[in-house]
């Protein structure tokens, strides 16, 4: 897959793809690729784009909190482990 860089993007336009990118719960370059691709008439999407989305806020607040302190020891560092 290619890559482009684009130069000298003025302050409005980059503040009207923050603006946009925001709105869409997406970065600016996935916005960038989305808007490029529509404007030449091709498909519109990442390949990767909805691996996971189907895991995507199925849990309640409860069992969030429930997995977050079931991994809480997995935060901490025992220097033990690190020792040669």
């Amino acid at each position: 897959m290619a890559s482009i860089t684009i130069h000298s993007i003025d302050a409005a336009l980059n503040e009207r793809l923050t603006q946009e990118s925001r709105r869409r719960n997406t970065s600016k370059n996935q916005l960038i690729k989305e808007l490029l691709a529509r404007e030449m008439g091709l498909p519109v999407g990442d390949a990767y784009a909805d691996d996971y989305r189907e895991f995507c806020g199925i849990w309640t607040v409860a069992e969030a909190a429930e997995f977050e302190k079931s991994q809480s020891d997995n935060t901490r560092v025992d220097a033990e482990d690190w020792q040669e």
